[in-house]
């Protein structure tokens, strides 16, 4: 398959800059097996999870990593964190109007902040911050937060909350896992109440998960790193859930790709480390039987998966309903549950 084969048309005004209020008033996209489509809300989601199934959450939590500020030459420039290395360290996207060399400085966040430009790996700029406080608390103090680029507007106080779920635990993620910003304390109440049970995988999601294909193949484009835990506990839930015939239902796409790529011998098995998945159609998926998901951009690494998971024609069909159905697409838009078919 080409990349293009993954477009389709999207109204701009589709894309959703701010999240639905509550969080479970959601639009939800049910895509069934045999692929007829049905609407519901994320307040129906309890009533789509089995007593016997498993619902797995991406715990990674979104640090504050925009950051804006002025060459020593004066010149203006934009610092996106991709992955904190230590207390001082960092690498980082950095635009501006010509690409600072090793031993250049930038003064950060109305000068509090001073930087020197180490070196470079590939696209990344090697950071160090200056000082004695951990980089963490700087970017809470003077971060902004990392917005994706298709919602064009500023950050606001707001977005702390909104642009994070409820149950982030590891800061390091300089996107959302937006699957499960649908999920509130009612929503979680609701799934407690049916006694569903949980579990947990941290993968912290980098800024190149917006990145598109831009080579004619998707077989030539390379996957940016993420850094992804996937633990004993649940790699012991996943098998209990087999063992009891359960489903184990990914709540968004990068829990998909940490418990895949957990998989070792056809067996998941505890994993820590950066992984490089990339899932596209004609992939045997081997962890996980359903899954939550948002709308995603058109020609992404991430629709691909979609389509490897639930089969091409029926999902870009679905793709088609939400755009006619006027669901909101993207990070703050509406949501998606699908299971896995073998159609590819």
């Amino acid at each position: 398959m080409k990349t293009r084969d993954f477009h389709y048309n999207l109204p701009p005004e589709r894309i959703a800059s701010h999240p639905a209020r509550p969080r479970h008033s959601s639009r939800l996209l049910d895509l069934a097996p045999d692929g007829s489509i049905n609407d519901h809300t994320m307040a129906d989601f309890p009533g789509l999870v089995g007593a016997d199934d498993l619902l797995v959450f991406n715990n990674t939590r979104v640090i504050p990593a925009r950051l804006y500020g002025q060459k020593a030459s004066g010149g203006k420039v934009e610092v996106l964190i991709e992955r904190v290395l230590d207390e001082r360290r960092a690498l980082a996207h950095v635009r501006c109007s010509k690409s600072p060399k090793a031993g250049s400085r930038l003064q950060l966040a109305d000068g509090k902040l001073d930087v020197e430009v180490t070196g470079r790996e590939g696209e990344l700029f090697s950071l160090y911050f200056e000082g004695d406080v951990p980089l963490l608390e700087l970017l809470e103090r003077w971060g902004h937060v990392p917005l994706p680029p298709y919602i064009e507007r500023a950050d606001e106080r707001v977005d702390r909350d909104d642009y994070q779920t409820l149950f982030a635990r590891h800061p390091g993620a300089v996107a959302a896992p937006t699957a499960g910003l649908h999920f509130d304390r009612e929503l979680l109440d609701a799934l407690a109440a049916r006694n569903i049970r949980t579990a947990y995988v941290t993968l912290h999601v980098g800024a190149g998960t917006f990145q598109p294909v831009r080579v004619e193949n998707p077989e030539q484009h390379i996957m940016h790193a993420e850094q992804v835990t996937v633990d004993a506990a649940v790699c012991q839930a996943v098998e209990q859930t087999r063992a009891r015939g359960g489903r184990v239902i990914a709540v968004g796409t990068t829990v998909v790709r940490s418990l895949e790529s957990a998989v070792q011998a056809g067996v998941l098995k505890p994993f820590s480390g950066d992984t490089r998945l990339f899932i596209t159609p004609g992939y045997r998926f081997t962890a996980v039987d359903a899954m939550l998901t948002n709308f995603h951009l058109p020609e992404s690494t991430l629709l691909m998966l979609v389509c490897a998971f639930a089969g091409f024609e029926p999902v870009m069909a679905a793709y088609r309903h939400a755009v006619e159905q006027n669901y909101r697409f993207f990070s703050y838009g509406d949501a998606m549950f699908l299971q896995h078919s073998a159609v590819e």
